[in-house]
């Protein structure tokens, strides 16, 4: 007689909820399950919370979800101890799914380190904003091709990315991404990738974004040509995309950048 037996898939939440007392913000609610667990280190300025997944990386056929919600006047950081590694999908893709809400004159900065595709990963994301007008949001997702550090730069993955950012009640940004199969027919073209692995996307949504294009310029310019970059500005959003060879460049050029907000980023991607 033959058995079969499913792999394990991992279940993972977080809901979580912010308000601002006496000047201070801090976690009103906090609910956790599965691998996912929620740190706020008492080493950093402000309210700063870090994202663990105790289970080390991500497999196929795994879920996990995440809901943050600010109350009025919050201001929070968001990250991540460690880079995100998704492993080899032996069937179903991975499933991560984010749900970010921001009251009224809220600050929510939310700045994972990188996420690593394996050779084989298959990863579907999803990211749904709701934001009042008067919110700030700061937004940064790293995402690198195959394990660098160890020549894996030829691998073959299925990658989706789905945004939505609502505010003030209206759709003011979607974005579709998709990455699938063989990478190196892709991004060895010198139009897309030119054998860049590593990547990186920066989205600002506040009253002051457009404001800071120039500044954001500014620190990004240095990096070229090892950092090929477009920064661009419109309806209160900055966007910023990167490209490197490798993820360490792209990463000090992050840092660069990110320092038009905070200048304690290097601290909390350590």
């Amino acid at each position: 007689m033959t058995m079969s037996f499913a792999a394990n898939r991992a279940r993972g939440e977080i809901r979580v909820r912010y308000e601002k007392h006496g000047g201070i913000t801090r976690p009103l609610r906090l609910f956790e399950t599965g691998g996912l667990r929620l740190r706020h280190p008492r080493a950093f300025q402000g309210c700063v919370g870090m994202i663990v997944n105790s289970a080390g990386g991500i497999a196929g056929g795994d879920h996990l979800r995440l809901a943050i919600e600010a109350e009025e006047q919050s201001e929070l950081v968001i990250a991540t101890p460690a880079a995100e590694k998704i492993y080899r999908a032996r069937d179903k893709a991975a499933m991560l799914d984010l749900s970010l809400v921001l009251a009224p004159e809220t600050k929510l900065a939310f700045l994972p380190q990188e996420t690593i595709l394996f050779d084989g990963a298959a990863l579907s994301r999803r990211l749904d904003v709701t934001m009042a007008n008067d919110a700030s949001l700061l937004l940064v997702e790293t995402l690198v091709l195959g394990r660098l550090a160890h020549g894996e730069s030829a691998i073959s993955c299925d990658f989706r990315d789905s945004w939505r950012i609502r505010r003030g009640g209206r759709l003011v940004f979607a974005e579709e991404s998709r990455i699938e199969g063989p990478l190196n027919r892709t991004f060895d073209q010198p139009s897309l990738g030119h054998g860049r692995r590593a990547m990186a996307f920066l989205l600002a949504v506040a009253p002051d974004a457009e404001a800071r294009l120039e500044s954001l310029r500014a620190r990004l310019a240095p990096f070229e040509p090892a950092c090929p970059h477009g920064v661009s500005a419109w309806n209160g959003m900055l966007v910023a995309r990167l490209m490197a060879a490798s993820p360490e460049v792209l990463r000090c050029a992050l840092l660069a950048g990110l320092g038009l907000w905070r200048d304690d980023i290097a601290r909390l991607w350590l």
